[in-house]
């Protein structure tokens, strides 16, 4: 017995085969494993739900191969190919383009979209038109500009190419792959850079986080988008083929495109039109009054938060799905009861038993004003991303239990590389400023509806 154990083990150590890079070591473990980055694109965790445009595409690749999705995060994209070739990886996701220096050390899957590269800059507005910054209209106007991108994408390669169209220098100033392009816009928009350069797709889901940024300047053609992997696995390559030849042709794939790269916005318009008064704040108030004395949860609150979140529409829809006054995402609404059909009174009822869990993880904020700050962002964030913030802010010396100045700092740094790799996120990388944005939006309503209308 202990001959066979010590075998076992033993072969487990062993290199793997060429066969285990392919279908059918996937098959023999049970599981597709997915070299990720942490980006709106690839893979992220919004409300607690895993999502992603690739993450989900692969989710339903793998439900059709019969085995289980595991997804790996690559904090540096430089090292991906290597990786996959050593075979900790099967398929590598992370809007991948299709380049020639790429093919030769990986294969590709069909692409499944075609994107160009666009110029991301600030707006251009009566207030910067004084300013040295120029806003570019044309990319022959990115001679003798300074424009940041990661060394070894194809963002790089197309502003080399491009200097020679334009016939003249570019600064191009390279960064390592831990700074992801993400982090790169993010900082545009601070205005601790002027320029950077990314895939459309990928700009525009950003610019929906950033008021100020402009993504309108295309700089190259259309590339192709595909999945990576290991050239010792061509039949799980011509599988995968197979398959999204077939799938790209459903409605499904459709629903997952439009869901990550079209503007999803409330669907607000011909809702309820209630307009405060003294007395009254919604529609809603005998319930949303009833159900907070259950819970111990100010009604006024709850009413500053379905305003936001849905304008007091029952019928309101959103990005990734989520629905109704209270903004459920499918996955987590069921489990409270609600439902896309649900009337307003089941909707409003399951809120509040969601909110009073959220509440719980809070106990410890004993002042009730910063608690409520927790709550609202752990709604609108998910709460793995701030008990990751609170973390963060313990370990950089500030107040856990604080939110203004200390951990909505460290929220709103959770998209830098250096504070999502740290050791004690646990949830990945986060775009913070919508969810700052949001607690301090619905706190002021709050104050304000406090005036209208007694608890």
């Amino acid at each position: 017995m202990a001959a066979c154990s010590s075998e076992k083990i033993d072969l487990r150590k062993k290199p793997l085969n060429a066969h285990d890079f392919d279908l059918p070591g996937i098959y023999k473990r049970g599981t597709l494993v997915v070299l990720a980055e942490n980006s709106s694109t690839s893979f992220f965790i919004y409300k607690g739900k895993k999502m992603g445009f690739e993450y989900e595409l692969l989710k339903e690749f793998a439900e059709d191969l019969g085995v289980a999705l595991e997804v790996k995060i690559v904090n540096n994209l430089d090292e991906i190919n290597e990786i996959l070739n050593r075979g900790e990886g099967d398929i590598i996701a992370c809007n991948y383009t299709i380049t020639r220096e790429r093919r030769s050390e990986i294969n590709f899957s069909v692409p499944f979209l075609q994107t160009n590269q666009v110029l991301v800059q600030r707006k251009s507005t009566p207030e910067t038109k004084d300013q040295k910054v120029t806003f570019i209209t044309d990319p022959i106007q990115l001679a003798k500009k300074k424009v940041v991108v990661w060394e070894k994408s194809s963002y790089y390669t197309r502003l080399l190419h491009l200097e020679d169209e334009i016939g003249d220098t570019i600064f191009i100033r390279p960064t390592q792959a831990q700074e992801g392009v993400e982090e790169l816009i993010e900082q545009v928009s601070d205005g601790l850079i002027d320029y950077t350069v990314a895939e459309k797709n990928v700009a525009e889901i950003n610019e929906r986080f950033y008021d100020n940024l402009d993504v309108s300047l295309p700089i190259s053609f259309k590339q192709n988008i595909a999945f990576g992997l290991n050239k010792k696995s061509p039949i799980l390559q011509k599988r995968l083929n197979i398959w999204l030849a077939k799938f790209m042709k459903r409605e499904s794939f459709s629903y997952i495109k439009r869901k990550y790269f079209e503007q999803i916005r409330s669907s607000v318009d011909g809702g309820i039109n209630f307009k405060s008064r003294k007395g009254s704040i919604s529609p809603y108030d005998a319930i949303l009054k009833a159900e907070g004395s259950k819970y111990n949860i100010d009604w006024r609150l709850v009413a500053a938060l379905i305003f936001h979140e849905s304008k007091f529409n029952p019928n309101a829809r959103a990005f990734g799905g989520a629905y109704g006054l209270m903004q459920f995402m499918p996955g987590t609404g069921p489990k409270f009861g609600v439902y896309p059909t649900s009337p307003p009174e089941v909707q409003i009822q399951g809120g509040y038993k969601y909110l009073n869990r959220i509440s719980k993880l809070w106990a410890g904020i004993k002042n009730d004003e910063e608690r409520n700050k927790f709550i609202l962002a752990s709604y609108n964030a998910g709460a793995g991303h701030i008990l990751d913030a609170q973390r963060l802010a313990e370990k950089k010396g500030l107040n856990p239990h604080v939110w203004e100045e200390n951990v909505e700092k460290m929220v709103m740094n959770l998209g830098k590389h250096s504070y999502y790799t740290d050791e004690v996120v646990k949830s990945g990388a986060f775009r913070g400023n919508i969810t700052i944005r949001y607690v301090r939006g619905i706190t002021s309503r709050y104050e304000t509806y406090k005036t209208l209308v007694k608890r």
